[in-house]
């Protein structure tokens, strides 16, 4: 059974549990060993037979037609990134195109960010290993790399930091939606080894992160306010905006934009170097 079939049958699991009775006209009530919908209620609803569909999330190789997902789909109630998910695992959509790396290069990109300061912007890959920062970003979250790491990587220091979960006003949300990022992102990657060896490491180091993990929940790119109360600065908000990087499809911007006038007012208090604290001469 080869790891991704391994996973899309976790998936359908997960989803299904989640889906009561109730929910899709079933009654509800009685005693059940599982919560959600049984198998043959879903094959049911769905109108495949209960033995293909078992067969399915069991990760057996046989064959899927969009038509079926479709149905499974619309019974579990998917979303959007999740179908996309659904179908990704399945195999049921055209393979990702090789990412064309001549149309930029990282010298380009620190040339972009920089360009972006005072806005803290940072380009990761993925997995959320920092490909490059600007000073801006670098500045603002300084206090959140002190343990040493593995190697930098944005997920793994929100969660293994003290001083980044004592920072981040809003990490029980922010948490959990860049789990979710991550496990859409892993649909393209399952059994890829640098993938399997960072997650098998973190859930080890984080009990809470493989817990998350576990649920299988997926997100969708979502401008998003992080709420972060700074040493200097004290309490700020910032929005956060995704942009892709199409020359490089495994890499992505994240550029933090003050929420509001008072954090914009406050910012070049996170800087660490006098030239930036002090307002230039006119």
């Amino acid at each position: 059974m080869s790891s991704r079939r391994s996973e899309l049958g976790e998936f359908l699991r997960a989803r299904r549990a989640r889906v009561a009775p109730e929910d899709v006209g079933l009654p509800g009530g009685g005693r059940r060993r599982t919560p959600g919908l049984r198998r043959e209620e879903l094959a049911q609803l769905a109108g495949v037979g209960v033995t293909w569909y078992t067969w399915l999330e069991q990760g057996r190789p046989i064959n899927v037609s969009g038509q079926v997902l479709d149905a499974v789909a619309a019974t579990l109630g998917l979303t959007a990134v999740e179908r996309e998910h659904l179908y990704r695992l399945a195999e049921a959509t055209p393979a990702r195109l090789p990412p064309t790396t001549d149309c930029g290069s990282e010298a380009v990109f620190g040339e972009i960010l920089d360009a972006l300061d005072p806005l803290p912007a940072v380009i990761t890959n993925k997995r959320f290993d920092i490909v490059r920062s600007n000073p801006a970003f670098s500045d603002l979250f300084h206090d959140w790399h002190q343990l040493p790491c593995v190697h930098k990587n944005l997920l793994w220091c929100i969660i293994t930091e003290p001083t980044a979960r004592a920072q981040l006003r809003n990490y029980e949300t922010e948490v959990p939606y860049l789990v979710g990022r991550l496990r859409s992102a892993y649909g393209e990657h399952v059994g890829d080894p640098d993938w399997e060896t960072d997650l098998e490491r973190l859930q080890a180091i984080s009990p809470e992160f493989a817990q998350l993990w576990s649920r299988h929940e997926v997100a969708a790119c979502t401008p998003r306010l992080r709420q972060i109360v700074h040493p200097t600065a004290g309490d700020l908000q910032f929005t956060i905006t995704e942009l892709a990087v199409p020359a490089h499809p495994d890499l992505v911007m994240f550029v933090e934009t003050p929420a509001d006038e008072e954090t914009r007012r406050k910012l070049p208090l996170t800087r660490r170097t006098q030239a930036h604290l002090e307002p230039a001469e006119v």
